[in-house]
């Protein structure tokens, strides 16, 4: 082929435009994942006008009271869940959300679990709420990373917070790395959540297992990002389908409607396996062309 119709990266300028068009839906996909995820806490406390777990734990007991303190955040949720789809905002939304989100695992989540609540806290199923928050964080930091710089919003503290954006797939997998240490440590509590309907409950829940802990520890390392991120946002998705959306059909009320939100993380979980796995690689190549 002429090296002459081939642009900087190698291949044609009209297949190079197909590509990125490609991978940035992709990376909208993922966006409108997340989002959808918030979407669905957010109205899940306005409706039941408390706090889900995920973003304060049962302390301190102000948290109840007073109770218009719950939908507030949870119009703040559904809020950034449009700005991040469709408002030109995206970034500063969720630059502001990533460090919410961090905020509430180091200034509630960690203090509950090492002076509040009574069990010992090295029982790795306490820290599942903490988790979720960090990787709602590190999300909301890899969504932020998605988006083209806003030279608009140049604000110091912005440009710091900007600084954690690298770190957001890492607080991400080390979520996906303990819960995949969950299945092999609660067998009989994950194994049922199988649907009876597939055979080998028990080979199910350890490859579950094995996919989270792997794909975490090679998404850290960044071994093969866009390969491991993309089977990752694959599993989950499946995951969503065959096992989140029939729980939370059959039984959408039992603890406030824990089925439904357990769906939407699964749904944003898988989002931001999705935008890991394409923003490197799209923001490179554009910034090349």
């Amino acid at each position: 082929m002429n090296k002459s119709i081939l642009d900087k990266n190698g291949c044609e300028p009209e297949l190079c435009s197909k590509k990125l068009k490609f991978m940035e839906t992709l990376i909208k996909t993922g966006r409108v994942a997340y989002s959808v995820g918030l979407l669905v806490m957010g109205v899940h406390q306005i409706y039941y006008g408390d706090f889900r777990p995920v973003l304060l734990p049962p302390w301190p007991s102000w948290r109840m009271n007073p109770q218009h303190l719950a939908y507030i955040v949870g119009i703040a949720l559904v809020g950034a869940a449009f700005a991040i789809i469709f408002s030109e905002k995206g970034k500063r939304v969720s630059l502001a959300l990533g460090t919410v989100f961090l905020a509430l695992v180091i200034f509630w989540h960690l203090p509950y679990l090492f002076f509040i609540q009574p069990h010992e806290v090295k029982n790795l199923g306490l820290w599942t709420d903490a988790l979720k928050a960090l990787a709602w964080s590190g999300g909301a930091f890899t969504v932020a990373g998605s988006f083209d710089d806003d030279m608009a919003y140049r604000l110091k503290l912005m440009v710091l917070v900007e600084k954690v954006i690298p770190v957001g797939p890492i607080f991400f997998s080390v979520t996906m790395i303990a819960f995949g240490i969950d299945h092999f440590l609660y067998v009989d509590f994950v194994a049922p959540l199988v649907p009876a309907w597939i055979p080998g409950q028990i080979f199910w829940t350890y490859f579950a297992g094995v996919i989270l802990i792997g794909s975490g520890v090679l998404i850290i390392f960044k071994i093969k990002v866009k390969l491991i991120a993309t089977l990752l946002s694959m599993a989950i998705f499946l995951w969503f389908i065959i096992l989140h959306i029939p729980r939370a059909l059959a039984d959408p009320v039992t603890a406030n409607g824990n089925e439904i939100v357990s769906a939407a993380d699964a749904l944003a979980f898988s989002g931001i396996a999705l935008i890991i796995a394409f923003r490197m690689r799209y923001h490179s190549r554009n910034t090349m062309m």
